[in-house]
């Protein structure tokens, strides 16, 4: 017999986290955008009036809206305003080519399309030939210069009459809430889907892992087109924070809006806190509060993580992919390592952890028999996951997503080990192992021990050909400022201080290619070595 009504049940949705938080802090800052500050009262009747713009437009369920738009209000009203309409939010990366462009809006069939005015002009060779389109609005930071045919965001929320925020249009939690599309470095990005269930799920799955309360001062240096900012809009919304929204990173804005706004947290790539780290003021910074930084992609450098800690900040590494809506794992903090040496601890906070409380599952198998590897830190399998967090699927893709999908896990593409204690480590990316003659050498080992070096700030290792074994292993290595190393006293280094003298054929200084997430794109340099046809420098 069933029991399930509507007096015990209701749609899980994180649109609902708007209408409670404006119910319990109608007169508290929620946004803060330079000299803009809404309430939450102020930030609900703006995504009101933009629902009741965009339903006046003819937008309704299950209609894909697509918002190219950096860290600004306009980008958070969004992930309220179209969801609460059953309609479909597309947030895109507002640094694409116009050819990306018309690719991602033609296939996620959008039928509405907002561009902030930096982008406009790169919408302008393909605009007339986006067929579904049917609303184009601008988002002008300085109003009256449009760049595109259309309505200005401000005057089009002023075009109909606000929409009350009910979940009522909502089919089912179940059903599509955003497309995320990943950042294709190795082909056509795929459309990832998510449902208004996962995204509730994964929000406060954010405020678990990372200890968000109604005081918290949320900092926008993570890009919100990446994942829905992994949740983070619906996150510090559930629990009432205030969101200071950052147009573009740089170190001094950065600093500046941590002092003058009271931050507490803020996620960031690597790349964003190395660039802080390396701040020639950073170390003048006066914190008024603890600040808690979330990272992810490749592990912080030992020199990235100690220079944060200065500052003041306590980093926490998760590990996660567009799939997941971001972060699936979290390494833990465990009381037991404040008795371990500072390289131990750097060594245990490096790992990707254990799933988030709202992932509940991940493993580390054999990937032919899915059969969990032992928990040794030394057998290799792929690293895959289940959960609430996990996507729909690909946008019209059904072999991609029975692909991933296959044996009943999500499979990542990662290669890791599980340690004793539990935690998971990623050893590689399955692309990037180096099958150099008989044996397989994983990238990030050689990485870790480089990063080791006092003179090294970056690196990434690759497989470069070779005539005799095939591939070898080639760093590409960014120093510290001031530093100047031989090519092979890094050589050396990894010899004398890696267990089986792993260590790069040759090194590079030079930078590293990296997407607008801070990814570094690995698949660039193989590329460019492949091309080379050789993995030596002449």
């Amino acid at each position: 017999m069933s029991y399930s009504t509507s007096v015990n049940r209701d749609t899980l949705t994180p649109v609902s986290f708007l209408k409670r938080s404006a119910q319990v802090y109608p007169d508290k800052v929620a946004v803060v955008y330079g000299q803009r500050k809404y309430t939450y009262r102020q930030f609900l009747d703006r995504v009101a009036r933009l629902a009741g713009a965009l339903e006046a437009a003819g937008i309704a369920a299950g209609d894909k809206v697509v918002f190219i738009c950096p860290n600004t209000p306009p980008v958070l009203e969004a992930h309220f305003a179209v969801p609460m309409l059953g309609a479909v939010l597309v947030t895109v990366n507002p640094q694409l080519t116009s050819n990306e462009y018309h690719y991602i809006i033609d296939h996620s069939d959008a039928r509405a399309l907002f561009v902030d005015d930096e982008s406009g002009d790169r919408l302008l060779p393909v605009i007339d030939h986006l067929g579904g389109v049917r609303l184009v609005v601008n988002i002008c930071e300085n109003p009256g210069s449009p760049v595109l045919s259309g309505p200005e965001y401000e005057s089009f929320l002023n075009t109909a009459a606000p929409v009350a925020l009910t979940t009522g249009r909502i089919d089912s939690e179940d059903a599509l809430i955003a497309i995320n599309y990943t950042s294709g470095t190795t082909g056509r990005p795929k459309g990832v889907m998510y449902s208004h269930r996962s995204t509730y799920l994964h929000s406060l799955g954010e405020v678990i892992e990372s200890s968000l309360s109604p005081d918290c001062v949320y900092l926008w240096s993570l890009p919100i087109f990446h994942c829905n900012g992994w949740c983070f809009p619906w996150a510090v919304t559930a629990v009432g924070g205030t969101q200071v929204c950052l147009r573009r990173n740089s170190p001094r804005e950065i600093f500046r809006l941590i002092e003058k706004e009271g931050v507490s947290h803020l996620c960031a790539s690597p790349t964003v806190l190395q660039m802080m780290v390396c701040y020639p003021e950073s170390r003048r910074v006066k914190l008024r509060r603890p600040l808690q930084v979330i990272t992810a992609g490749s592990s912080p450098s030992p020199a990235v993580a100690q220079g944060m800690e200065e500052i003041g900040a306590n980093i926490s590494h998760v590990y996660g992919l567009t799939e997941l809506h971001g972060p699936h794992s979290i390494c833990a903090w465990q009381s037991s390592w404040v008795e371990l040496d500072p390289d131990n601890v750097s060594r245990m906070k490096s790992r990707q952890g254990v799933p988030y409380t709202t992932s509940v599952h991940m493993s580390v198998v054999d990937p032919e028999t899915m059969q969990p590897v032992p928990a040794d830190g030394k057998s290799i399998g792929e690293v895959v996951m289940r959960g609430n967090n996990v996507m729909l699927g690909y946008y019209k893709d059904e072999e991609a997503t029975g692909d991933a999908f296959r044996g009943g896990w999500f499979h990542s593409g990662d290669l890791g080990v599980v340690h004793p204690d539990g935690y998971v480590q990623i050893a590689d990316r399955a692309d990037d192992i180096i099958r150099s003659g008989e044996d397989l050498v994983s990238s990030r080992e050689i990485e870790d021990v480089i990063y080791q070096h006092p003179d090294v700030f970056e690196v990434a290792v690759v497989s470069a050909p070779d005539p005799v074994k095939g591939e070898v292993p080639k760093a590409f290595v960014v120093l510290k400022q001031g530093a100047n190393p031989a090519a092979e006293e890094i050589i050396d280094f990894c010899v004398r201080n890696s267990a089986g003298a792993k260590a790069p054929n040759s090194v590079v200084f030079s930078n590293i290619p990296k997407t607008a997430t801070g990814k570094i794109i690995k698949a660039e340099l193989r590329n460019r070595e492949r091309a080379s046809g050789t993995g030596r420098d002449e």
